[in-house]
This record gives structure tokens, C-alpha cells and sequence, in this order.
């Protein structure tokens, strides 16, 4: 007795091909596991126009027979045969998307070469015709050498033709071709699947061909680096120059709000607690919330026009250098906002060596909680200038901070895949979504989701920290003529951290601001500001933090502190997630080690640098 046929549906994630083989197979399903692999396997029986019947296997999706995961691994070992105790198919059921049919046919060439009878089901033809696409099924049928079968699988339309075409071929069973074999290299093979689609195209709406323009721009090899660094050195620049009026009036507001509060509490405890630590310390944070809205509505508006895909696919080569694929692109970004989060994505990046790695350079992507430590510090030191038009010294800055993270980050992945991570890495495949005008309504509720988880911070982690601090800042009380900074309980703990980091140019009171900064990021400006608040003679008025500073220290010393926090250890929570992705504590106490020496190094050579130019 023969064995019932074997139909292996494969295809793209998102081509609704699950959709198809549930619709072709209703209730008859089975679930289990393959043999040895924690990969669910669906089969299913279902009965061709002729009466007889046939089983149908829905295969994990894949972009290609090059497996960067378990799942495309398990398909790629079912369609050749490799998968124990899973016989070969007698065909394949190709399940594309026909609204994004240029990407699919990828894997369909690599798929139809393979020399089984095949079928390929142009699904969600309906939503292609909605967006204005008009496919011609008989030429594309033609350009494959393949059966075409149209289908909206969740409507189960095109059901009977595709079990037609699956029969005709099943009760003649040959090889429908075997040619010469897709293109040996995946931008060959892109461009003849590109190629295929285009040909098969009757009409489409201008939207997709201005769509397809601009991809030939913004994805150029040469053009589409050289856009995205402009628009990354914009957004930079337009977080001082479009936050100068806001920040301004929050700063003023902070100061006369805190000097009316002052001048209404007798002298003593209360008052000192009130203006060196909420004002002169939360406060010195919270004036910068203008620059984290602006750089937020850059990151918002390009996520929902679709361009920051494009941007990890621009991204993807440079990363390929240094021992990562594009995986990574996505939680790296999301490091830009707070590491935590970021860290967290790597979940979706199968391969173990691309996401430890992963892991351990996502804290040197400049996240927003050293925003106000650069703009705290470029504002006292770097003039505001400009260098050409709409061009900033001090956007230009920031940009270079900003630059230095990410290059760190790469170049650590790079010595990180040849040490301590060495392996094998995963590649890259993804979906490109439609341009799109954003949603007012949705950057609003983003920046208002950002405003609400700063002012949180700066209402329980900076502001908790920052009381500790000036307790330990406050007491014991100076005698006269000393400084509060040097006799204080603050100041001894400074004075043991200062013999450490004093050879790269810090003073004793960057040193009390780094070991309460391990708590966020931004307690280094309440920190310094509190110190210096606690430190001040004059108590007619509040100085802005800026002008203590640039009082205080030389450029030097402004420059290492910033090449610093380019590179250092991260805050608590950053360390306690690493250890939970981890599993153990090896891996963070790792990168806590690694990043304190690249600190170290960096605001040393940045120091002794500018002391050589005569900046000290």
C-alpha cells in the first residue's frame, strides 16, 4: 500500500500561511513535537478533487535554507530530508504574500529549485488589490515554471484550485524544474526575485511606486548611510536649539520656585533639604526633560513612518563587521531609551552568541538618562556657536558623544566575538513596512509615556538618592573655613574614590557623584549639584548648575568626565537585568569590569590630551 503523499506548506513569517494550511485541513490536525527538537509540528490530512487523500505538514516560517534559528533549521532539514523521523515531501505548497511579493520570492526561488512538485499560493491577493496592486498570476506563473494559485486563506478562496493543481501534479509526480539554481548570493538573489515580481506586475497605486522610489534612495549603499547620519546629526542638533526657550524657562521656574520656598522656611535642616537637595539636585534634573521630549519625537516619528526599519537594514552591514547581525539592531535602538528595555529584546535574537554579546554592549548606546549629563556639561564648557549653517557647536558635540557610543559598542562586539563570545553568528532577514504619515495622536501619547517615566524617576530614584546624598553631604556640619564637601561623611567616602580617579583628571567632587550616579544616570547632575549647593557662600539666590561648573572646573576635567560616561558601568537596574538574562552573575560582573576599563582608559587619554593642547 502506498503511503498517503506528504505536502510540506513552507513559506515567510507573515505570508498567512498557517491561515492556508488551517483552511485546507480544518479539524483533521494533529500537534506534537518533531523528534528530539522543541519545534511544534502541525500535520494535517485533507482529500484532492479525485477522492484521495493527502497529508500536509505546515513548516515553521523561514526567509531562506540558510537557518539562523531552530525553526528554519527544522524546515530546511524537513525539505531536504535531514529531519529524523520525517520522510521527505512528495511536494511543496509555496505560500507567498502577494502585497510584498519581491521579499517572498526570495525563498520561494531557493524553495522551487529544490525540484519537488510545487504550487504557489499568491495569498492575500485581496489586500494587495485593496492597496492598489494588480498581480498577473499566469505571467508569474510563467517566470517560475510553477503552478500559480491566487488565495485569500482566510476567506477560503482559491482553496479548490490549489488541491486541482496539487492533485495534477501528485498523479504525475516528476520534477516540475531543477534549473541552474537560484542566484548564489542573497543581493543576486534579491534582485532576480525583484526582477520576477516587477515582471509580473499589471498596475499599482502611485503610493507603492513612491514607495519603491524612495527605497531606491534611503537603502542605497552609498546614499542611505550618508542620509541617516544626517538625520541623526539633525536630531542632535535640535535638541539644543529647539529646547534652549523651554529648558530656559523650566530652569528659571525651578530657581524662583525654589528661592520663594527658601525665603518662606526658617534657617536650619529643612531649608538646607528643600533648596541644596530638591531644588539645586532633583531640579538640575528635571529642567532637562525638553531635551528628552525632542530627541524622543525624532526617534517617534521615525519609527512610525516606517524609516527606522530601513535604518537597521542600512545598519546591518556595518554590524555584520563586528560580529553582529541585524538582530541586534532593534534592541540596541531600544537602548537609546534605557538599556533595561533593551537588554530585554535580545530575546529575540536566537542565536546564543548574538545575544550574549548583545547584552554586554548594549550599555555603551547612549541612553537618555546621560542626556542631561551632556547637556549639563556642553552647556557650561562648549560655546554656543555656530560652525555653518544650522549648525551648532554644541549639537555638533553631542553628536560626537552620541557617535563615540555607538563605535564603542561595535568595536567591543568585535573584540568580544574573537575572545570571551567567539562563535558563529546568525543572519538577517527582514520585513520592510510601508512609508506612512505618523499619527499626531500617537507621538503625543509616546512623548506623554516618556515625560511620565522621567518625572517618576526623578520622583523616586533621583529624588530618594539624592536626599541620601545630602545627608551624607550635610553632616557633620563645616567648621569655619572649611568646605562642607571636604568635611562631610560625602566627602570622606569622595576622598577614598578620588585616589583612584584622580590621575584622569577628576576632582573630589566628580568623585562623590559617581558612586550614587550607579543608582540612574542622572544622579551625577543631582549629585554635583547638591555639593556644589551645600558648598555655595552667597545664599541670596540660586546659581544655575552651568555656572558652578564652568567655575569650577577646567575644560580638561569636563572633557574626560564626559569621555566617562561614553563608557561606564551602568546603573544598578541595568546590572540586575543583565544578571537575569544571564542566568549568574559572571557575565555582569564581565561587563561591569570591561566598561570601568574602557572608562578609565577613555577620559584618561581624553584628560592628558587636552592638558597636552593646554586645556587644564
Amino acid at each position: 500500500m502506498n503511503p498517503v503523499p506528504l505536502v510540506a506548506v513552507a513559506g515567510n513569517p507573515n505570508a498567512g500561511k498557517s491561515a492556508l494550511f488551517n483552511a485546507l485541513t480544518g479539524a483533521r490536525q494533529k500537534v506534537g513535537n518533531y523528534p528530539g527538537v522543541t519545534v511544534e509540528r502541525h500535520v494535517g490530512k485533507t482529500v484532492l478533487p479525485d477522492g484521495s487523500p493527502v497529508e500536509l505538514v505546515d513548516l515553521p516560517g523561514a526567509y531562506g535554507l540558510d537557518p539562523t534559528s531552530l525553526d528554519e533549521a527544522v524546515t530546511r532539514d524537513v525539505l531536504i530530508g535531514r529531519q529524523a523521523g520525517e520522510r521527505l515531501p512528495s511536494a511543496l505548497l509555496i505560500v507567498v504574500d502577494a502585497s510584498n511579493l519581491d521579499n517572498h520570492l526570495r525563498f520561494a526561488l531557493q524553495l522551487i529549485d529544490l525540484g519537488l512538485p510545487t504550487v504557489v499560493a499568491l495569498n492575500m491577493i485581496d489586500m494587495a488589490r485593496r492597496d492598489g496592486l494588480e498581480l498577473d498570476a499566469a505571467r508569474l506563473e510563467e517566470l517560475l515554471g510553477v503552478p500559480v494559485v491566487e488565495t485569500v486563506a482566510v476567506r477560503r478562496r482559491g482553496l479548490d484550485d490549489v488541491l486541482s493543481r496539487l492533485g495534477e501534479l501528485l498523479a504525475q509526480p516528476r520534477k516540475i524544474r531543477s534549473g541552474d539554481g537560484p542566484p548564489p548570493d542573497s543581493l543576486a538573489l534579491q534582485r532576480r526575485a525583484r526582477e520576477i515580481a516587477t515582471a509580473a506586475v499589471v498596475s499599482e497605486a502611485p503610493v507603492r511606486r513612491i514607495t519603491h522610489q524612495l527605497d531606491g534612495v534611503l537603502l542605497h549603499p552609498v546614499a542611505g548611510p550618508l542620509i541617516l547620519t544626517v538625520i541623526l546629526f539633525l536630531m542632535f542638533q535640535a535638541v539644543f536649539s529647539w529646547s534652549a526657550v523651554p529648558a530656559d524657562a523650566l530652569e528659571a521656574g525651578t530657581m524662583a520656585a525654589g528661592e520663594a520656598i527658601g525665603n518662606a522656611l526658617p534657617d536650619g535642616w529643612l531649608r538646607s533639604l528643600v533648596i541644596d537637595g530638591l531644588f539645586a539636585g532633583v531640579g538640575a534634573v528635571v529642567v532637562f526633560l525638553p531635551q528628552i521630549l525632542i530627541l524622543f519625537l525624532f526617534i517617534l516619528v521615525l519609527e512610525s513612518t516606517g524609516y527606522m526599519v530601513r535604518a537597521a537594514f542600512i545598519m546591518d552591514r556595518l554590524m555584520s563587521h563586528a560580529g553582529l547581525s541585524g538582530r541586534a539592531f532593534i534592541p540596541l535602538l531600544s537602548s537609546f531609551a534605557c538599556a533595561v528595555p533593551g537588554i530585554m529584546a535580545t530575546r529575540t535574537i536566537d542565536n546564543e552568541k548574538d545575544r550574549l554579546t548583545t547584552i554586554l554592549v548594549a550599555p555603551l548606546m547612549t541612553c537618555s538618562a546621560r542626556l542631561p549629563v551632556y547637556t549639563l556639561v556642553i552647556a557650561a564648557f562648549i560655546p554656543a556657536a555656530r560652525i555653518g549653517p544650522g549648525i551648532g557647536l554644541q549639537g555638533l558635540v553631542l553628536f560626537g558623544l552620541y557617535v563615540a557610543g555607538i563605535i564603542g559598542a561595535l568595536l567591543a562586539a568585535l573584540v568580544l566575538r574573537r575572545t570571551a563570545v567567539s562563535g558563529g553568528g546568525g543572519a538577517f532577514m527582514m520585513e520592510l513596512p510601508k512609508y506612512q504619515m505618523p499619527r499626531l495622536s500617537d507621538v503625543g501619547i509616546g512623548l506623554w509615556q516618556r515625560a511620565t517615566i522621567f518625572l517618576k524617576r526623578a520622583g523616586t530614584i533621583i529624588l530618594a538618592t539624592t536626599v541620601i546624598l545630602w545627608a551624607l553631604a550635610s553632616f557633620p556640619q563645616a567648621g569655619t573655613g572649611q568646605k562642607q564637601s571636604e568635611v562631610s561623611i560625602a566627602g570622606k567616602i569622595g576622598d577614598a574614590i578620588h585616589t583612584v580617579v584622580a590621575p584622569i583628571g577628576f576632582n573630589k567632587d566628580i568623585s562623590m557623584a559617581l558612586l550614587p550616579a550607579m543608582a540612574a544616570r542622572e544622579v551625577a547632575v543631582a549629585a554635583i549639584g547638591t555639593v556644589y549647593a551645600l558648598d555655595a557662600e552667597d545664599e541670596a539666590g540660586l546659581q544655575t548648575l552651568e555656572e558652578r561648573l564652568a567655575g569650577r572646573w577646567s575644560l580638561a576635567t569636563a572633557l574626560a568626565f564626559l569621555a566617562w560616561f561614553v563608557f561606564a558601568p551602568q546603573c544598578i537596574s541595568t546590572i540586575a537585568i543583565t544578571r537575569r538574562e544571564t542566568n549568574g552573575w559572571r557575565w555582569p560582573l564581565f561587563m561591569v569590569t570591561y566598561l570601568f576599563v574602557l572608562a578609565y582608559a577613555a577620559a584618561g587619554a581624553t584628560y592628558w590630551t587636552a592638558v597636552s593642547f593646554g586645556l587644564g
